[in-house]
């Protein structure tokens, strides 16, 4: 995130703070005025070849990115270079996103049509039938590379001071991508996890990132959708600071990604594909 991108995604407030006293003090306590700064949020509608299409609410940063992502994990575009083009257009109550894209994606356009309206929080508002909820995708080969146990604490440790929108706000998700060592290479903030993850995407799709070089790790708890755009981009490896959901253990299973959740300072639990975690019996398992 760009400097100009951080200060447009936070604004400054005057708010007033309580502190808890001794009750025989507490009536003479007034709420004390402090400065805070709170995490922005507005529309973002993308138009798709001159055709609005869906609208968010999301973090004013690094929209370009979203384009890319929400494009591939919808299942719009095959690839980058589907996309000719992106224009951000900033308005009074919002922004537009004018994405045109290849004629050859018409119809993957037209079969993922959504009303124009969506939430923060939920990845699935506006889908017009249930037949939308679970994509068809293909499942993952088995990785040549993991990481092992170190690696993905290693990454823990390194999330939250590369989280500097929530540092300063406290109400922002972050979704990262690191590399199979642990060092955090990209890092995307919004307010909405669905966004955060798809901004990281469009990002690694913009710089043609290989999906299958890394780990993605999120702040979030991991629900289906979630783990779903994981797997459209060919990542194997999702690993969830919160809990995940059973639906998305079960296309974890399905589609060939090592999930793990309740990733803490001194523990995670791995659901799903426990073998490819590189272990010392792996190691040996493998060498020649």
């Amino acid at each position: 995130m760009s400097q100009a991108d951080f200060r447009d995604a936070s604004a400054p407030a005057t708010v007033w703070r309580q502190v808890r006293t001794p009750a025989e003090v507490q009536a003479d306590t007034l709420p004390q005025e402090d400065q805070d700064a709170l995490a922005r949020e507005q529309a973002v509608a993308l138009e798709f070849n001159g055709i609005s299409h869906s609208a968010l609410l999301c973090s004013p940063s690094d929209l370009e990115d979203l384009a890319y992502g929400f494009s591939m994990t919808e299942g719009i575009i095959r690839s980058a270079a589907d996309i000719r083009g992106v224009d951000v257009l900033d308005g009074e109550h919002g922004s537009l996103l004018q994405i045109e894209i290849a004629s050859a994606c018409q119809h993957q356009l037209k079969a993922r049509r959504r009303q124009l309206a969506g939430r923060t929080g939920c990845g699935l508002c506006g889908l017009e039938s249930l037949d939308e909820v679970r994509r068809q995708l293909p499942r993952l080969d088995a990785p040549e590379h993991s990481p092992d146990a170190a690696a993905i604490f290693q990454a823990l440790d390194a999330l939250r001071s590369s989280q500097p929108l929530h540092q300063l706000t406290g109400a922002t998700h972050a979704a990262a991508w690191c590399s199979l060592q642990g060092s955090i290479l990209a890092v995307r903030e919004d307010v909405g996890r669905h966004n955060a993850l798809d901004k990281l995407l469009g990002h690694m799709l913009r710089n043609d990132i290989d999906p299958r070089s890394g780990m993605v790790l999120i702040s979030s708890r991991a629900s289906f959708e979630m783990v779903q755009k994981a797997a459209a981009m060919g990542i194997n490896f999702v690993v969830a600071v919160s809990a995940p959901t059973a639906y998305a253990v079960q296309i974890a299973d399905e589609l060939g990604v090592m999930l793990a959740a309740f990733a803490r300072d001194r523990s995670f639990t791995l659901y799903s594909h426990p073998h490819y975690l590189n272990t010392a019996e792996s190691k040996s398992a493998t060498s020649p």
